[in-house]
């Protein structure tokens, strides 16, 4: 029991002495290693080769080439379609399935849009990248936050089934591919051993996610960026209105888990107003990235809660409604456009009242991405 207390007392304080004076956002690399544990050691070099052949997805986890088109095929310069994968969550976070095509209706930028197309699909496999937070910020060894990282990474990697592909990404100072994407349940546990020795200070929020979600734009299918961070950013190269923009151009919807929501509220009597600050921001973010992509941000308190999460992630992802339809605005000037959908009932265009099979009401959210770029005329 003494001993669980110090423990508990060292993370603490690990926790506190982690959080950023008003003037020292930026810190240096960790004094324990310059090599980030995302990176491979040196002899273990000549694995690469296999990670190029292993791939089977429609497209490899590569950046795309310059001199190729930007962003989904469905906003391509020379196609005038575009999709939508929502779903609609009830409150305890299960899809809400049977819900006819008359009641949806779509606005981009306020104006109500023709839907073109309408289809369900169930149970889809899915394609997703498990993006980790794992800096000597605040995962250092067999501390509390390194052991909430892996529980949370191990926990949603248990969830997946056979057919779904899943690439692991580690980030610090730099981010860093772990395994590319497998349906190898054994080669994705062999970069989760990885994640031991945090490298680096740092925690780049940013560049690691406008880097994943551009290396997945081009993959077909249904596919979400796993965040597992605190949602702070230290050091990164783009600023947040950038990753911002370059999340909405990828169209990659991202599902964010929090990190140490338990110790910070241990931790907030100690902390100042910069501090305090800092972790809102933090949460702010994740909220931001995760709803403008389509996706949802997620708060837990305590390990318990983890599996609805991952239930609700699962049941987001793999039971959506496809909906396309031809903008009004054909304008091809690069510009974002917003995107709303609601379900209303057609009789008076009012919002749909969803009940159970008792005929109670049913409060249920809708789950899409709320806009993309506009493609620019081919020069």
């Amino acid at each position: 029991m003494k001993a669980s207390k110090l423990f508990f007392a060292a993370t603490l304080a690990g926790l506190v002495a982690g959080l950023p004076a008003p003037f020292a956002w930026a810190q240096g690399p960790g004094s324990q290693s310059s090599e980030t544990v995302a990176r491979p050691k040196k002899k273990d070099a000549p694995a690469a080769a296999e990670s190029t052949e292993q791939p089977k997805i429609p497209s490899k986890f590569t950046r795309k080439d310059k001199d190729a088109p930007e962003g989904l095929p469905t906003f391509r310069s020379d196609v005038n379609t575009v999709q939508l994968d929502v779903a609609v969550m009830d409150n305890k976070g299960h899809f809400i399935p049977n819900i006819p095509r008359g009641n949806f209706r779509v606005l981009e930028d306020n104006v109500p849009q023709q839907i073109s197309n309408f289809g369900t699909n169930a149970d889809a496999p899915m394609t997703v990248a498990l993006v980790i937070e794992f800096s000597n910020l605040y995962q250092q060894y067999w501390s509390e936050g390194w052991y909430e990282t892996l529980t949370a990474a191990y926990g949603f990697i248990e969830t997946l089934k056979p057919d779904d592909y899943v690439a692991v990404v580690a980030y610090d100072l730099k981010t860093e591919i772990l395994s590319d994407f497998t349906t190898d349940r054994e080669k994705t546990g062999e970069a989760m051993q990885r994640l031991r020795i945090a490298g680096f200070s740092e925690a780049n929020m940013y560049d690691a996610l406008v880097d994943t979600a551009q290396r997945m734009s081009t993959i077909d299918g249904r596919k979400a960026i796993i965040l597992i961070s605190t949602g702070r950013d230290t050091f990164s190269k783009l600023t947040f209105d950038k990753a911002r923009k370059g999340i909405q151009e990828a169209a990659v919807p991202i599902y964010a888990i929090s990190l140490l929501q338990a110790l910070r509220l241990v931790a907030e009597p100690y902390m100042g107003d910069i501090q305090r600050l800092d972790f809102l921001q933090a949460d702010n973010q994740m909220n931001t990235f995760a709803r403008e992509s389509g996706g949802q941000a997620f708060f837990p308190r305590f390990v318990a809660e983890y599996p609805g999460i991952y239930a609700a992630v699962a049941d987001s992802l793999r039971n959506q409604y496809s909906l396309a339809y031809q903008p009004s605005n054909q304008a091809k000037d690069g510009k974002y456009r917003n995107i709303k959908v609601e379900l209303v009932d057609p009789a008076n265009g009012n919002p749909l009242r969803v009940v159970d099979q008792k005929g109670k009401p049913i409060k249920y959210s809708i789950v899409a991405k709320r806009g993309y770029n506009a493609p620019r005329d081919v020069e």
